[in-house]
């Protein structure tokens, strides 16, 4: 594992931005390839235990994107403590990054993941640790890499972004809920949402390099996102209605257009131990990170907003809804 986790797998993509050399992008791809190596093997590593909902390992998680965020320039990084009714706390973890534009600047684009996994469990052969490689140290990756590229001077968006880190999804979006109740900006200031999600193996439901998008066809967000060159695609589960199994929900649910970026459904290891570092596909993971780059950049920079179509918005409750669990 640890021989696989040191080597540095670089994959041919496109650049990040008009205006770079092909020298540029070489070292911009390998400099993504290591930090993605980097990061995953610290947030699913054994001694994370899972980063259970509401756990010290969720809050060292949570603590550790933070202090990455702030590694990046980002000052405004903060945790953010959410009591739990049990007595429990769990934590959040965000960072804002203002716009460069004196008017855009007023409205952000929102982009997350969520913290913590299903921690360890009991077995006749004592505790097992359910790593959570894929769901969702994939996605928490894909938030620090589009935090460490925006925060970039040269490439600071004209937009403000929120990069947020949620914590207690798997236990029934507490997080998240806590979040929308208490938030840093102000929610009609939120103009796009998007979560990223076990996006650490290809799906063979769709084509090769290719992501889904949960919710296709409830707004024009992500058409508008592959027309800027996002590797996305409608999610082919239709019937496993993934719109309201992640964070995003609750988000949409508050009247802001909100999806969620996957890579793999259900598969053989979806909530088992076997969600860990070996089971990653190292090369797709930083494919499906790079490949959304240019769009993310281009909706943080755009005065354009995307819009829900006829019917597509879930209906908004009288405050933050709590998600139901998975």
């Amino acid at each position: 594992m640890l021989r696989a986790l040191l080597c540095l797998l670089l994959c041919a993509a496109p650049a990040f931005a008009e205006g770079h050399s092909p020298a540029d992008v070489a070292r911009d791809s390998s400099g993504l390839t290591a930090h993605i190596h980097e990061e995953m093997a610290y947030l699913a590593s054994d001694a994370m235990r899972g980063r259970g909902s509401a756990t010290p390992d969720e809050l060292a998680a949570a603590r550790y994107v933070v202090s990455r965020f702030r590694s990046f320039g980002l000052s405004d990084a903060t945790l953010q403590r959410v009591p739990l009714y049990n007595g429990r706390t769990s934590h959040n973890a965000f960072a804002l990054l203002r716009g460069t534009d004196p008017k855009l600047a007023r409205q952000t684009i929102l982009l997350t993941a969520h913290l913590d996994h299903l921690g360890v469990r009991p077995s006749p052969l004592g505790e097992i640790i359910y790593p959570g490689a894929d769901d969702d140290a994939s996605g928490v990756t894909a938030v620090l890499e589009l935090a460490r590229t925006l925060a970039n001077p040269s490439r600071r968006p004209r937009r403000s972004v929120l990069f947020v880190c949620f914590g207690s999804e798997e236990t029934g979006g507490q997080g998240n809920a806590y979040f929308l109740r208490n938030p840093p900006v102000p929610l009609s200031s939120i103009v796009a949402s998007i979560e990223f999600e076990m996006i650490g193996r290809p799906d063979p439901a769709v084509g090769p390099g290719q992501l889904w998008l949960t919710g296709w066809e409830r707004s024009n967000l992500g058409p508008r996102l592959a027309k800027q060159g996002a590797p996305l695609v409608a999610d082919p589960y239709p019937e496993k209605h993934f719109f309201r199994r992640s964070d995003n929900y609750n988000i949409a649910l508050n009247g802001i257009v909100a999806h969620t970026i996957f890579s793999f459904g259900l598969g053989g290891h979806y909530h088992q131990p076997t969600d860990d570092l070996e089971h990653i596909d190292f090369v797709h993971l930083t494919h499906a990170i790079e490949s959304v780059i240019p769009a993310i950049e281009w909706l943080a920079n755009t005065r354009w907003a995307p819009s829900w179509r006829l019917a597509g918005q879930p209906g908004v409750p009288r405050g933050p809804a709590m998600l139901l669990g998975r």
